[in-house]
């Protein structure tokens, strides 16, 4: 019998403290940056972010997001067999231990199951579910939570308004089972290392201290160039995979990082404007998390239904991207 791997339920976390721009701008005013309201909107498609507490650390956004994926599911945390969870911003210096493993302590799983953190920075849920995927189909494992989460507001330079106005908290996880009729159609991940500068955080740890910028540093031309590009090329790539026309494409879920790369994007593969999952008005770039927010939010909203052909697209530093094609 043919396995294939299956969403049957997705959760999300926003943080409490949402910032719009109004209020970021004042912030910035306080240190000497002009911006405003109309300058971050139009050039991004942003109304406002969400900040995370102090004392809110990337693990508690994720085990908001899981508990209720886990509850969409209706499955015992006890039976869930792997922990996957794409992050940039983990809880601890160096990554270690794994967020997930914390996520995994946090949800009193006491089955010793595997928990490991994936870093493709803004692709990490695609790369997280081309793994996944490929785990549930083989046999290997029957029932993964998959999480996207990040707390992006800590590595934001404030003196930098080209960068610190577009990024924001929060987390989106999915359960995804082993199931006998099809879900997750096809996948596709790729790289380009020579890329590697104009999306990072140039800093690294020398001594226990960080040498150099602990902050965010973007070239914003360069990427957004590169993202329109590969987000055409990587979906036609998953279109083809999955036997599937962009006319059958019921919702098009794109990484949320700016309007215009999104519509530029769904433009260019033939998805028209009103079978796009748009969030990034009120939750700005979320990063490896930005993919399962928009996911869930068309689910719970009613949009998304089941039966319907869905495809997922995120890019990111590394500079990596990827797609997915979706039976929901």
């Amino acid at each position: 019998m043919t396995i294939f791997a299956k969403i049957t339920g997705t959760g999300s976390y926003l943080p409490k403290n949402r910032i719009d721009n109004f209020q970021l701008a004042e912030k910035l005013l306080s240190k000497g940056i002009e911006t405003s309201d109309e300058w971050i909107y139009t050039r991004s498609g942003i109304k406002a972010r969400h900040f995370s507490a102090p004392e809110e650390m990337t693990s508690d956004l994720a085990v908001e997001a899981a508990l209720k994926a886990i509850e969409a599911a209706k499955v015992d945390v006890q039976d869930i067999d792997m922990i996957i969870l794409a992050t940039s911003t983990p809880d601890n210096l160096g990554g270690f231990p794994s967020t997930a493993c914390i996520v995994q302590k946090k949800l009193g799983i006491t089955n010793d199951c595997a928990a490991f953190d994936v870093q493709a920075v803004c692709s990490g849920f695609m790369y997280g579910l081309h793994l996944a995927n490929a785990l549930i189909t083989s046999g290997a494992n029957r029932r993964i939570l998959l999480i996207g989460a990040e707390t992006f507001s800590r590595i934001l330079n404030f003196q930098d308004r080209t960068t610190c106005v577009l990024f924001g908290d929060g987390a989106g996880a999915v359960l995804l089972e082993a199931s006998s009729s099809p879900g997750i159609l096809s996948t596709a991940v790729h790289a380009d290392g020579s890329q590697t500068d104009i999306l990072c955080i140039p800093g690294y740890a020398k001594d226990g201290v960080i040498e150099g910028s602990g902050f965010l540093e973007m070239d914003g031309q360069a990427v957004f160039k590169l993202a329109v590009k590969v987000l055409e090329q990587v979906g036609q790539e998953a279109l083809q995979k999955a036997d599937l026309q962009a006319s059958q494409i019921d919702w098009l879920i794109p990484h949320q990082a700016n309007i215009r790369i999104m519509q530029s994007t769904a433009k260019k593969l033939g998805i028209a404007p009103d079978h796009v999952i748009v969030t990034v008005h009120d939750q700005g770039n979320t990063s490896a998390a930005s993919v399962p927010l928009a996911l869930d939010d068309g689910i719970r909203s009613g949009k998304i239904v089941r039966g319907q052909n869905l495809l997922l697209e995120g890019v990111g530093g590394g500079f990596a991207w990827g797609a997915a094609c979706i039976r929901y």
